[in-house]
């Protein structure tokens, strides 16, 4: 049956903030279920916390509310908004939590307001220990020795009964919060009182401790008909007692029995049935190892976490399907969106194997205990897919950016075989490389699963790797073909493979992978949003859709679009979390309304970016420079974006412009240049901008000289990193000595910053550059002092404590730096006042931390803007600007709406309206994809309607339509009829570029003219004179703007063309008799010019209504 017509407007409840257990998978599912409520033509509201997230958009949802996620809260705005139903199951175990809550509390019966997807009953019956316990009964469904308590005394009785060890689950929790397991009285009283506090009705579960059990996922699927599917199955590495979210994960599972298989996968739909659960569902097992014993441990009644592992692995947009059956549709009714053939009743079929691994943080907190059990503790995961377990297991390791690049860690090569014995008993995050450093040294399988209960299958296959690491290091400089395919084909990369055999030329050169495709029906049909990963087997299909695709495109006559390479930041973790995949993908979406093709390439399930439909394709990969450059051999793009990716993007982007790519937006030199301390002190100097004293150092003893010399305290951080990794202050000596034996226990490669410690406040700034201007959004202040990391500070914005001097200095500054850094697109800098002076800490030319919260603080779309900005566009033809039309205007007694979508210009507008003491012009913050009409534009508003090198868009028409609709008498705009007014196309032509033209102007005539407007085309010409202090910093000025004009040239090309350009200058440049006197914007010209002034053309159309 079709979607339920009751449903008209839907509240849809995110899950808050990111915590350990609850990370982006949440913002991935509730991002897919706006939209697809939206597409459904169901008005759609939005309750979140987290400012960092897609879902909190103001496109995604017709209403979006950022605030505390509380029942009083959630009331006010049903009360407000007045939605018909409620979806609870995608914003992990808040949105149940609250939902439950509102049922509790009677004002879902009070209101008439309906629970989709699930009712109460069904959330009581999976969240509630004795209910669940009565369910799985009646199924006849085994479960675990156990008693739901509310007070310690029970739980103590309890386990007094059933024996130790037991394992403490708290109700209405997440990621195994509060829980453990006890193997005695003591840890029981422990666990238990803290268990109790943090369940929301003070119950928890004690049950008999099964540990050693193997752990089995079910994620399955029902309709409101009883359809029932598995979308797929996963298999835990780790055996119970370790939490899933800290298991190494393989999907599908790889040691059942196909009757071991079916038998739990029945079980799975058996619960669902029963729960009446209409949406996903994801079912957990244990199983006994030597029969076929199981039990189930629990069940969510939601999209959990494993929802997005199982959603990628797959292909199959569970969060989607989800919200479609949660509004009335069934399972065979809904078109599978990847393949565009098959429905959702599909089970899906995967020809490969899938490896889920933990991000764990304790290579930021090196002190911390390093144990897991029933808790989780990662931060994070990345997913690798492979055609063996092998291959994918050397990816995830890749990907997990430990600085490793086999299962072997170093540490373990120094122990004894007895104590690598001792530690396999240690259940921690390095245990799996503890397994693998004992399979290298021949310890007995027997002995290793006797230990930690890892399948024998697994043990085999990390077998395989060691006997393959082993076998190429006693190659000792002589390496077969045989035995370097053989080493790619199960994972090893070109550069282990050279340290490990001790060669420097490979037996075979430019051995590249291919790509094979994800579609969720093993190649069965094929694919119309695919997703690739690599693989050596011969096979390409990324080669072959791609080509089938561009022979279509050719065939239609459609023109070829510009591909663009945008990169993900890898896994969540401390420091690098959601708010770089916000960036990415609004990147991918600004990319797309600028006609361009769009490739992404990342590894972590847990995000948007890596969702089947965000880019046009999308290869899961390691973000390594040997997988990165597979990918661009296959896609061949014509840039690459790495500034929106975090330090994993930027630290690639040296690489990329090896391989020959153009970077969009600020170069890989000045990257280099804000990192490196002696190129960025040139910088300073040159910009006389202060910072703190200090130095670059490589080893112990240079930094212990270094902290003398400054005096104590010092600040002490590796450079080229992100999140204050390995940063730490150092009072003394002793302090310094154990922090860099910290940051230096990996191999240092980038040299460690020592600088003088200033407690003083801190002042941050995020910015965007389009190479001449900048936008500064809002000043920010940290509420804690200097030292306290910027991202565990309080923010607050707009600042309240920083005097207009200061602001002032900090706005020079930002200025000067982004423009001696070429910075075009995004600047992240950080500020200390410190007796009354302002110094600068870093400066990160790329998004930031703080990008998504000030975008939706101030309305400015920061990234989209810096997007265009990598184009060629320029911030002041992006909005009213400043005033230069509306002030005269207003001056001249006419009442006039000013509109910008940039806060930052509309505060200097109304400056200059006070300056002026202009009182009819209104500024009104407003975009072109805003609704006009909600902020008081609507139809025949205004008697003339002028747009004067402000449309920017991807579609023209409308734009020149909604002008029109707008106006009662008059339409006036201005377009540019060249590439860009601070594009000279004379210097490009001079040095053999190409001159790309602008056609803007004709198409806006011929539109107009195709409706039967009859507009009046008049051109305006104006000169313009640039001016130089020296033929040094003429080369500097005018080799921006080739870079900017000529970003999608080949590097090689672009080198020559510039090489080109001194000696053009040379013959170009004269002595500027206005040396000293104001230019138009009142800044004193400089004392060369160009021989003859340049003229840029503006066509001027008008017509009337």
């Amino acid at each position: 049956m079709p979607k339920d017509p009751r449903i008209k407007k839907v509240l849809v409840i995110g899950s808050g903030p990111i915590i350990i257990g609850q990370a982006a998978e949440f913002d991935y599912s509730g991002t897919q279920a706006c939209r697809a409520l939206k597409a459904e033509g169901i008005e759609t509201v939005l309750l979140n916390s987290n400012p960092a997230t897609i879902m909190t958009d103001p496109d995604v949802a017709d209403h979006v509310y950022i605030e505390p996620m509380t029942l009083e809260v959630v009331e006010r705005i049903l009360d407000i908004e007045k939605p018909d139903s409620v979806l609870p199951n995608l914003g992990g175990q808040m949105g149940l939590n609250l939902s439950m809550e509102l049922a509790r509390s009677g004002y879902l019966d009070r209101t008439g307001i309906r629970l989709l997807a699930c009712k109460p009953e069904t959330i009581d019956r999976a969240e509630d220990r004795e209910l669940f316990k009565e369910t799985m009964e009646k199924l006849h469904q085994p479960i675990i020795p156990s008693e739901v308590v509310e007070t310690l005394e029970d739980a103590l009785a309890c386990a007094d009964r059933i024996g130790y060890p037991v394992i403490v689950r708290p109700a209405f929790t997440m990621g195994g919060t509060g829980g453990g397991i006890c193997e005695n009285k003591a840890k029981l009283i422990e666990i238990g009182t803290n268990g109790l506090r943090l369940s929301p009705i003070h119950q928890i579960l004690v049950e008999k401790c099964i540990a050693g059990w193997k752990e089995i996922e079910y994620e399955v699927m029902r309709d409101h008909k009883g359809n029932v599917i598995t979308v797929c199955n996963m298999e835990n590495l780790d055996p119970v007692g370790i939490h899933t979210g800290d298991s190494v994960v393989v999907a599908p599972s790889q040691t059942l029995t196909d009757h071991e298989y079916q038998m739990l996968r029945t079980a799975a739909l058996d619960i669902i049935t029963e729960l009446g659960i209409e949406g996903g569902c994801n079912c957990q097992f244990a199983l006994k190892p030597d029969s076929f014993d199981y039990a189930v441990i629990e069940v969510n009644p939601r999209v959990s976490r494993s929802s997005a592992l199982a959603s990628k692995a797959t292909g199959y947009p569970i969060a989607k399907v989800a919200t479609k059956i949660a509004i009335g549709y069934t399972l065979d009714e809904i078109t599978n969106d990847v393949t565009g053939k098959t429905c959702a009743c599909f089970e899906p079929a995967l020809d490969y194997i899938v490896v889920k691994y933990p991000k764990w943080p304790f290579d930021k907190f090196v002190y911390a205990d390093k144990s897991l059990g029933t808790q989780m503790m990662a931060t994070g995961e990345v997913m690798s897919i492979g055609n063996s377990f092998e291959a994918a297991m050397m990816k995830a390791v890749s990907s997990i950016e430990l600085g490793m690049d086999t299962l072997t860690h170093k540490p373990f090569e120094e122990l004894s075989d007895d104590e690598i014995v001792d530690h396999m008993h240690v259940q921690d995050a390095e245990r799996v490389f503890c397994v693998y450093e004992a399979l290298k040294r021949g310890i007995d399988h027997e002995t290793i699963y006797r230990i930690t209960k890892i399948d024998w299958w697994f043990l085999d296959k990390m077998q395989h790797l060691a006997d393959l690491e082993k076998g190429l290091a006693k190659c000792e400089g002589v390496l077969s073909e045989a035995q370097y395919k053989e080493a790619k084909k199960y994972g090893f990369q070109d550069k282990t493979i050279k340290r490990l055999a001790k060669v420097d030329k490979l037996p075979v050169e430019n051995y590249r992978a291919g790509f094979k495709m994800v579609d969720t029906c093993a190649a069965e049909f094929s694919a119309n949003t695919p997703y690739f990963y690599s693989t050596y087997d011969g096979d390409n299909e990324a080669a072959e859709f791609i080509a089938e695709k561009e022979a279509k495109a050719a065939e239609k006559g459609e023109p070829r679009k510009k591909k663009v390479l945008v990169f993900g930041s890898g896994p969540i973790r401390i420091g690098q979390g959601i708010e770089f995949d916000y960036c990415s993908v609004h990147s991918v979406w600004a990319l797309k309304e600028l006609g361009c093709e769009t490739v992404i390439i990342n590894n972590n399930p847990e995000t948007v970016s890596t969702d089947f439909d965000t880019a046009d394709r999308l290869y899961f990969e390691p973000l390594t420079p040997e997988d990165v450059t597979g990918v661009v051999n296959a896609e061949k793009p014509d840039a690459a974006i790495v500034q929106f990716g975090g330090q994993t993007a930027i630290n690639l982007a040296q690489h990329i412009e090896s391989l020959g790519v153009p970077i969009l937006g600020t170069p890989a030199w000045s990257i280099d240049a804000a990192e490196d301390r002696e190129k960025f002190d040139v910088i300073l100097e040159k910009c006389h901008i202060p910072r703190p004293k200090g130095d670059t150092v490589m080893t112990e003893e240079e930094a212990v000289a270094v902290a003398d010399r400054l005096g104590y305290p010092v600040l002490v951080r590796p450079s080229y990193v992100l999140g204050g990794q390995g940063m730490e202050i150092a009072f003394s000596e002793e302090d310094i000595r154990e922090y860099m034996q910290v940051i230096t226990r990996n191999k240092v490669e980038n040299p460690v910053l020592v600088d003088k410690y200033m407690m003083g406040r801190e002042i941050e700034v995020d910015a965007i550059c389009d190479g001449d201007d900048i936008l500064i959004p809002g000043i920010m202040e940290h509420f804690e002092r200097a030292g306290v990391h910027s991202g565990d500070s309080i923010s607050i914005y707009p600042s309240i404590n920083i005097e207009q001097k200061h602001k002032d200095t900090i706005i020079r500054y930002t200025e000067a730096l982004a423009k001696n850094l070429a910075v075009l697109g995004l600047v992240n800098i950080q500020f200390v006042l410190y007796n009354d002076q302002v110094y600068v800490i870093e400066v990160n030319p790329r998004s930031s931390r703080t990008v998504p919260y000030i975008s939706k603080v101030t309305g400015v779309p920061m990234v989209d803007l810096a997007t265009r900005c990598m184009f060629g566009e320029k911030l002041r033809d992006m909005g009213c600007g400043t005033g230069a039309l509306s002030v005269p205007l207003g001056q001249a007694g006419h009442t006039v709406v000013a509109a910008d979508f940039s806060a930052g210009m509309l505060g200097v507008l109304r400056e200059e309206l006070d300056a002026h003491g202009v009182t009819s012009v209104f500024p009104k913050q407003m975009s072109w994809e805003d609704d006009w009409a909600a902020c008081g534009v609507g139809p025949e508003s205004a008697d003339v309607c002028v747009a004067s090198r402000s449309i920017a868009v991807a579609d023209l028409e409308e734009a020149l339509l909604r002008l029109t609709d707008v106006a009662r008498r008059r339409v006036c705009i201005t377009l540019a009829t060249g590439s860009s007014p601070r594009t000279d196309e004379r210097v490009l032509q001079a040095i053999g570029l190409q001159s790309v033209l602008g056609r803007d102007y004709l198409y806006a005539f011929n539109i107009l003219a195709a409706r039967g407007i009859k507009a009046e085309a008049a051109y305006i010409e104006s000169t313009r004179s640039d001016t130089f202090d020296s033929l040094d910093e003429a080369c500097e000025d005018l080799g921006r703007m080739v870079e900017d004009s000529a970003a999608f040239v080949p590097r090689a090309e672009r080198d020559a063309a510039l090489a080109r350009l001194r000696p053009w200058l040379e013959g170009q440049l004269v002595e500027n008799e206005r040396a000293g006197l104001p230019d138009r914007k009142g800044v004193p010209e400089r004392a060369l010019r160009l021989r003859d002034p340049r003229t840029v053309t503006w066509a001027f159309l008008a017509w009337d209504k």
